[in-house]
């Protein structure tokens, strides 16, 4: 594996690097970002501008709205997006698209695809319920098929972009079996749909997520996504590439800390450069990890327990480096904005808190460290 970038990747890199660092709207998405409320009027526009240049989804059909370039450059424009906004990843653009590309109907695809490429829509992520967290063939939202359409009734909860997403990109029941993963479908749902509410909740970084409830809600038959009763298999691919992510936002935070130390002349104290300097070697090692993920989705495989290490290695990375940033800029790494003593707009507080929050999200660490036994070791369920 050579994770070394050709000419044209690189000149790539550098057109994106420039954009988002001169483009006056991501200062806002970056500042909409830290507010925890997700994509606002900043985001929007800057997605848009992003889209237009075919950057959202650059290994789609052109035909699409694509480019149809490699994986490394969707992730190349990743990493930029997240080192300047602390944006992660838009589920359009990097779960439901791909699906929709692979198993979705063709009606579906030109629906779909050339708005998510474009920047003007997003989806919300409806898997998790009450008793269907990671467990998730155990989710019991039912859609009851009534010939030309299923009406859907239950509810989901930690549905993130709900309040600012267009549509449900949604698991549902649709037969009782057993196993009970096989009878689950996958659908799109407009959330504009009547039935629907979307309830806030707000966890301790100060980041919105939902509670969302369907009452006797109509969906078109269209709306469901490949086969009947085949949503628990698309739902699992579409996870591994959620799990493709970049270590932007670390790095950024390595360089505030590394920055503040040397400013304050804390890099004298031997016991914080070997912290530093062993975060630094971490920072790399999961960068390539990181790099691992595209590089095999380019060979044509499916980066499954791969992108479970992925996941692991950066979630957990995350709260060694938070723990020792707090350490370096001491109490007042604590305070949030607004105060006049707080440092980095009060970020460091929220990532700290928001820390414990990624390491449940796209799968807990203790389910991907199963994932990888059994799909990577090959050894036999507990």
């Amino acid at each position: 594996m050579d994770f070394i970038l050709s000419p044209e990747e690189e000149q790539f890199r550098k057109e994106v690097h420039q954009f988002f660092e001169n483009d006056e709207a991501t200062d806002g998405m970056r500042k909409e970002t830290e507010s925890g409320l997700g994509l606002g009027p900043y985001s929007w526009e800057l997605l848009r501008r992003a889209g237009s240049k075919g950057w959202l989804t650059p290994t789609w059909p052109k035909q699409y709205g694509g480019l149809e370039l490699t994986d490394i450059y969707r992730y190349i424009f990743m990493e930029e997006m997240d080192y300047f906004t602390w944006f992660r990843s838009l589920v359009g653009a990097g779960m439901a698209g791909p699906v929709i590309l692979r198993y979705g109907s063709e009606a579906q695809r030109e629906a779909y695809l050339p708005k998510i490429a474009r920047g003007e829509i997003e989806f919300a992520l409806g898997y998790t319920e009450p008793e269907a967290g990671s467990d998730l063939a155990n989710l019991s939202i039912k859609a009851e098929d009534k010939g030309d359409y299923f009406i859907l009734n239950g509810g989901k909860i930690f549905n993130t972009a709900c309040h600012y997403a267009q549509y449900h990109w949604l698991g549902a029941r649709t037969e009782v079996t057993k196993p009970k993963h096989r009878g689950i479908s996958l659908f799109i749902v407009d959330l504009e749909s009547p039935g629907i509410t979307i309830l806030p909740i707000w966890i301790m970084s100060g980041q919105r997520t939902n509670e969302v409830y369907y009452d006797n809600v109509k969906v078109p038959k269209e709306c469901l996504v490949g086969e009947k009763n085949r949503g628990f298999y698309y739902i699992l691919e579409a996870l591994d590439y959620e799990r493709m992510y970049t270590v932007s936002e670390l790095s950024r935070l390595f360089d505030d800390i590394v920055d503040y130390a040397k400013e304050k002349g804390k890099n004298n104290n031997p016991v914080i450069r070997q912290k530093l300097g062993e975060l630094a070697i971490e920072l790399e090692m999961a960068r390539l990890f990181a790099l691992r993920v595209p590089w095999m989705l380019d060979q044509g495989k499916v980066p499954n327990y791969e992108a479970a290490m992925l996941k692991v290695v950066v979630s957990e990375l995350e709260q060694r480096m938070i723990d020792t940033g707090m350490q370096v800029f001491d109490l007042r790494s604590q305070l949030k904005p607004g105060s006049k003593w707080t440092l980095l707009d009060g970020n460091l507080q929220r990532i700290y808190l928001d820390s414990v929050r990624n390491l449940l999200t796209r799968g807990t660490c203790e389910v991907m460290r199963n994932v990888i036994a059994q799909r990577g070791l090959g050894l036999p369920r507990g």
